[in-house]
């Protein structure tokens, strides 16, 4: 299979990256772009030649670089324009090796667009040996029905959830333990090829190699959860400007994920119509004085619109902080409505705890929480990325958390399935429409 043998080669770089002890990651959003550069520290011992594994989490790391930019040529979190795109990634990556003073060739990016897919899978498999090694779990992975997802679509992400040893189940690692038949049940993210083909070519022609690639709903929920939230159940909103990513994790592992293509740059346009005012006044409007819930102070809280040319008498407004709730609100609760049909589809309500975390930029809108919780039925809290070390404070809020969150899955990365060499290259063909089918059916 092409794509298997391109994440191996990814994982291949990215373990060299690892082992060089830099590498830089980027979160390409359309609303802005962020690179961090980390370095690594005594992997050279750690790290086995054969994949990343595990490892590179026992060793530490340290953000030695860092750069925000607005970003061009991006729409829903795709490419639209590859120079203004190109511009805006060297831009960032610039800044961040200047204030590094080290070079990177290899970064790990995430993505937003591309149309997120999940599905369930679930493979058995005899033990040969009697006990569980790689080969077992290389054989599991790869008896796992593969579904019909399209000749224009990739796997982005392909992580064991559970595995079953002979009668016991809820095993997140079996190796080394004796058993007769193993099972297991995966989960698969496909996006469209074409958002990762466009992103690596730009990355090329920035002198630059992919080295690894994640979804940028899986980035934000690993900085944004906590760890009791990832095992009983929750869902992380990355509330972004030009889409909303959700991810659904349970038992540690993410179960579901989809881009709603609908975000906060939205809501400024719609300041800006109503109000016939610029898109950058819109935003500032909507940073320093937007809400979603009113009070009665607001009916009196006048505020000064700044004018754009030199008549400033002329062209003097004021309006009050009501009338500017009630054009973001409507627009803030579609979102969430489009958020809470998402996770009826995916059927979150079967989770033992529903806990919800917004984060990403919009998400820090006053009164959003509130909202929230009405619309989604179920207990919200505003979630910000985990600190990590020598991260610059303005990196720390949600609108930085899909970067944070990358961070991580460079340094902790899951197992997925190209990470093993399976002894058998065939495989099935059983399709499997929602991740929760098989969780309903086997948990």
């Amino acid at each position: 299979m092409e794509l298997y043998q391109t994440q191996r080669a990814m994982r291949a770089m990215r373990t060299a990256a690892l082992q060089r002890g830099v590498v830089a990651v980027l979160d390409v959003g359309s609303s802005k772009i962020g690179c961090l550069i980390l370095k690594f520290e005594g992997l050279e011992e750690k790290i086995e030649a054969d994949g990343v594994g595990s490892l590179a989490g026992q060793s530490g790391f340290q953000v030695i670089g860092s750069a925000l930019t607005r970003s061009r040529g991006m729409e829903y979190g795709e490419i639209v324009s590859m120079p203004e795109t190109e511009r805006a990634i060297r831009t960032a990556l610039q800044s961040a090796q200047k204030l590094a003073n080290s070079r990177v060739d290899h970064v790990i990016a995430c993505i937003s667009g591309g149309s997120p897919r999940s599905y369930g899978l679930e493979g058995t498999v005899d033990i040969k040996t009697g006990i569980v090694d790689d080969n077992d779990i290389a054989d599991v992975l790869g008896s796992c029905g593969i579904p019909a997802y399209g000749s224009d679509r990739e796997v982005l992400h392909a992580q064991p959830v559970n595995f079953s040893l002979d009668h016991r189940t809820g095993l997140s690692d079996p190796r080394g333990q004796i058993g007769k038949k193993l099972s297991v049940d995966m989960h698969m993210l496909t996006v469209k090829e074409k958002t990762i083909h466009d992103l690596a070519y730009c990355l090329k022609r920035c002198d630059l190699e992919l080295a690894g690639v994640a979804s940028a709903s899986y980035a934000s929920a690993l900085s944004s959860l906590v760890e009791d939230e990832k095992e009983l159940g929750a869902a992380c909103i990355d509330l972004g400007g030009g889409s909303t990513n959700l991810a659904i994790f349970w038992k540690k592992h993410m179960i579901f994920a989809e881009t709603i293509k609908m975000g906060g740059g939205l809501v400024t346009r719609d300041i800006s119509l109503g109000l016939q005012i610029p898109l950058s006044t819109a935003e500032r409007l909507k940073t320093r004085n937007g809400g979603v819930v009113a009070t009665g102070l607001d009916d009196r809280e006048m505020i000064e619109i700044a004018s754009e040319t030199e008549d400033w008498e002329g062209e003097r407004r004021m309006i009050s902080r009501s009338d500017l709730i009630g054009i973001m609100r409507p627009r803030v609760e579609e979102i969430l409505e489009e958020v809470r049909s998402s996770l009826t589809d995916a059927g979150f309500e079967d989770l033992p705890s529903q806990k919800i975390v917004l984060t990403g930029g919009a998400s820090q809108i006053p009164g959003i929480d509130n909202i929230a919780s009405k619309i989604l039925g179920q207990q919200v809290r505003l979630g910000r990325p985990m600190r990590i070390h020598r991260l610059p404070q303005a990196y720390s809020g949600p609108s930085c958390a899909g970067l944070v969150g990358l961070s991580l899955f460079a340094a902790h990365p899951q197992d997925e399935w190209w990470d093993f060499s399976p002894r058998s290259k065939s495989f099935g063909g059983k399709s499997v429409s929602r991740a929760f089918r098989w969780l309903r059916d086997n948990w």
